[in-house]
């Protein structure tokens, strides 16, 4: 029988016969194309790998080496999966103000993936309507599904509303975003659903995904709740000494999305930087509380649209993937069919920021559709005008004219309607507004910011140039890469064919990547994926 060597040797050399590399080009081709399958390999003396056969190990070469499989189920950290009742490391993201809807989150949990209800922004009325509306499509023992928590600093006690929401409901995943420090309210969320099990060990009943953009906001999530925190819990009642002690011993969040330029809002940043800050992070944290690191997993949130980003998130250790923007475009999503017409047509360049309603004072921006509509930049001059100090009142003729003709009614009208509102959830900031001419400006702008949301969902025709459509620069690569496809048109784009791909695409370029980093010469087309319709 020939040596292993002669036998690698001699195949290699066929390689660069014109016959012998159509041979070796298609062999590596069927094995990015089968990634479920086994690829064999053999090595010359000098090291040159060979590729044999894909699937069974040709006869006479049983010394060969074995290329394991890549499924998309194998992508990222397994105990993610495990821990949330799915079968992909993927995530269907929240978008807020009912974005990402019941039907959005049933789609990916019915897909294999955890889905989120977009219910922040949402009336209290409206987000049990909502998670009652999946509890009843998914049924009691499903886990793969959560619910939005948003920082709402401009809504006193609403966090806590939402909050007792979810527990008398029993949402044991929750998704906290927009967040710029540890609040008690969930601190007291991940407390409640802490218990010892059998064997020793600390089990959750209730999970936060919290989604940051800092390292110094993730530290506090990665870490065990503040020994003052929950000390003041017990003292309120809220939760008992024993959940103190457990929660002390544990991260409040075991899984952190790192969120890099996104849809909404996003602080721009770049992904692998961000994800590199973040895995630091959770070395340092690990080592200050005697934590395992494994004990807090790491997502990648923002660009997450073609199945190479996928595919670069989990070879940089991302435990999962979470999409967003894509997901807006579906046939599941809370958007118009007007508003998801213009996601389908955007670029990559096709999105600016602009403030966001919720923080308007404060400069927060948010990431939005620019092409067909005039939205970010009316939203930059409204907080210009607030900038300079001024009042409507103080304001030149030709000022208020342009703000009484992008509310679409006179500003006074637009202040009564807005003071209503603030009145009821926030009285202290109403009587400031009763007496700073300035600070009305802001509270009218934050309105009509607010409504460019609303008349987004509700498709308004007239208001198409007011549309607030969050979105990052994912959306105009996702468009560019299913063009000519069947996923192309939006009556065509649901979550699952979405995710599908994504995943399936990535485990075709994870096996590429690995034919390419044992040597072989892997052709650069292999390293990209069309999508296909799935059953």
């Amino acid at each position: 029988m020939p040596s292993k060597t002669m036998r690698g040797a001699g195949i290699h050399a066929a390689a660069f016969r014109p016959e012998g590399r159509e041979i070796v080009t298609e062999l590596i081709r069927k094995a990015v194309e089968a990634p479920r399958a086994c690829a064999w390999v053999s090595l010359s003396d000098s090291g040159i790998p060979t590729l044999l056969s894909v699937g069974a190990c040709p006869p006479g070469n049983e010394g060969a080496a074995a290329l394991p499989a890549v499924y998309p189920e194998w992508l990222g950290d397994r105990a993610f999966a495990a821990a949330h009742g799915a079968r992909f490391n993927y995530v269907a993201g929240e978008m807020a103000r009912g974005i990402a809807t019941p039907k959005m989150v049933t789609a990916a949990a019915r897909a294999g993936c955890v889905g989120f209800y977009g219910s922040a922004g949402l009336p209290l009325s409206e987000i049990k309507s909502g998670v009652a509306e999946i509890k009843s499509a998914l049924g009691p023992e499903a886990r793969n599904w959560g619910a939005n928590l948003i920082h709402s600093p401009q809504e006193p006690g609403q966090e806590k509303a939402v909050i007792d929401l979810f527990l008398a409901e029993g949402v044991s995943r929750v998704s906290a975003s927009a967040f710029m420090r540890l609040t008690a309210d969930v601190v007291r969320y991940t407390a409640l659903g802490l218990s010892r099990a059998a064997d020793g060990t600390i089990r959750r009943a209730n999970h936060v995904f919290a989604k940051v953009s800092r390292a110094e906001v993730a530290e506090a999530f990665m870490a065990p709740a503040p020994e003052k925190m929950l000390q003041q819990l017990v003292a309120a009642g809220e939760i008992t000494a024993a959940q103190a002690d457990l929660a002390a011993q544990v991260p409040v969040a075991a899984d952190i999305t790192a969120e890099s330029d996104s849809g909404g809002h996003t602080d721009n940043r770049p992904a692998a930087p961000l994800f590199s800050s973040l895995a630091a992070a959770r070395a340092r944290i690990a080592a200050r509380f005697s934590l395992p690191e494994s004990s807090i997993r790491i997502g990648l949130a923002g660009g997450i649209a073609t199945p190479q980003s996928v595919a670069a998130a989990f070879q940089m250790g991302a435990a999962y993937v979470l999409t967003g923007s894509i997901n807006q475009s579906a046939v599941e999503s809370g958007l118009a069919l007007s508003g998801r017409k213009l996601l389908a047509k955007a670029g990559p360049a096709d999105v600016a920021m602009t403030p966001a309603a919720d923080m308007f004072e404060q400069g927060v921006q948010v990431q939005v559709l620019k092409r067909g509509t005039l939205f970010a930049m009316r939203g930059k001059k409204f907080h210009a005008f607030y900038r300079s100090g001024a009042s409507y009142e103080t304001l030149p003729a030709e000022d208020r004219r342009w703000i009484d003709d992008v509310l679409g009614e006179p500003f006074e009208a637009a202040w009564q309607a807005t003071r209503t509102y603030i009145q009821r959830v926030n009285p202290a900031e109403a009587a400031r507004a009763d007496a700073d001419g300035n600070k009305r400006l802001a509270l009218v702008a934050r309105r009509y910011l607010f409504m460019g949301a609303q008349w987004a969902r509700e498709g308004q025709a007239d208001r198409t140039a007011d549309y607030q459509i969050w979105c990052g620069p994912a959306m105009g690569a996702f468009n560019e890469w299913v063009a000519g496809s069947f996923l192309e048109p939006v009556e065509a784009r649901t979550v699952r064919q979405i995710a599908l791909n994504l995943m399936e695409g990535a485990a075709r370029i994870t096996r590429a990547g690995q034919l390419r980093a044992i040597g072989l010469t892997v052709p650069a087309e292999l390293f990209s994926f069309r999508p296909v319709a799935f059953e």
